[in-house]
């Protein structure tokens, strides 16, 4: 039996000589059924931009776990923050979320860097202008819902994927990176395994390293989320995490 299969990959490194990364990516289900991967962004680098992702994205996660719904978690946690941080701190993000219940894949954001979609045999850009959390009063996500059917794909990553290569004149070219242009083709390779969300994100990520010459100059976070077909007798869930140390 065909099953829809929804594959997540993240791919991440800290800027160059810094202890820690600012980005912070945690995954939750929803208690109606589903995932969600919140993703922030920390103002600065090092471990400020730790702390601050750290306290956006266990805000996000706890909001999301309660059944608050992501528009609303995103607002609440732009009013936490600027509220703790008395509005002199801001973070990026985006909360990504596989919902079972409305068959949709939600994408909040409050980001400069957009989101690159695969859909229909083409790709887009979604790229909304929207305001980082934590400063101004009335500030909003940015919202799109799109249909879980195969073929779908979408990548989110952070300002250090965005902006490789700038101080050297480069410039990162993450559709060309991600390959994300063979349309139905593409969708086939992902269901027979010749590609997957973890290749993806391994390409974006390793194509912004080689812009920066192997020393990426700010925090670089890349999230895929790709939806295939796959024929299974069980549903079987699984997670693969790589830590080096």
């Amino acid at each position: 039996m065909n099953r829809i299969e929804i594959q997540i990959a993240v791919a991440k490194v800290s800027k160059y000589a810094s202890s820690e990364s600012g980005d912070t990516v945690e995954v939750v289900e929803r208690p109606h059924g589903g995932i969600s991967i919140v993703v922030s962004d920390g103002q600065r680098s090092g471990r400020s931009a730790k702390a601050i992702s750290n306290v956006v994205a266990r805000k996000a996660m706890s909001l999301i776990a309660e059944g608050v719904r992501d528009g609303a978690v995103a607002r609440a946690t732009h009013d936490y923050l600027r509220t703790n941080r008395g509005g002199k701190v801001s973070a990026e993000l985006v909360i990504a979320s596989v919902d079972l219940v409305t068959e949709t894949l939600v994408l909040s954001r409050n980001s400069r860097c957009p989101v690159l979609v695969q859909r229909d045999g083409g790709t887009e850009w979604l790229d909304e202008p929207c305001d980082a959390i934590g400063i101004y009063r009335n500030t909003k996500p940015n919202i799109v819902e799109l249909p879980l059917v195969p073929g779908l794909t979408a990548v989110v990553f952070t300002d250090g994927i965005w902006s490789a290569g700038h101080r050297s004149g480069g410039a990162m070219d993450v559709a060309g990176a991600a390959s994300l242009n063979g349309g139905t083709k593409a969708v086939s390779e992902a269901s027979a395994g010749k590609s997957s969300a973890k290749a993806v994100a391994d390409r974006v990520l390793e194509a912004a390293l080689d812009l920066d010459n192997g020393r990426p100059n700010d925090d670089s976070t890349v999230l895929v989320i790709m939806v295939g077909s796959h024929q299974w007798e069980q549903k079987i869930r699984r997670m693969e995490i790589s830590l080096p140390i």
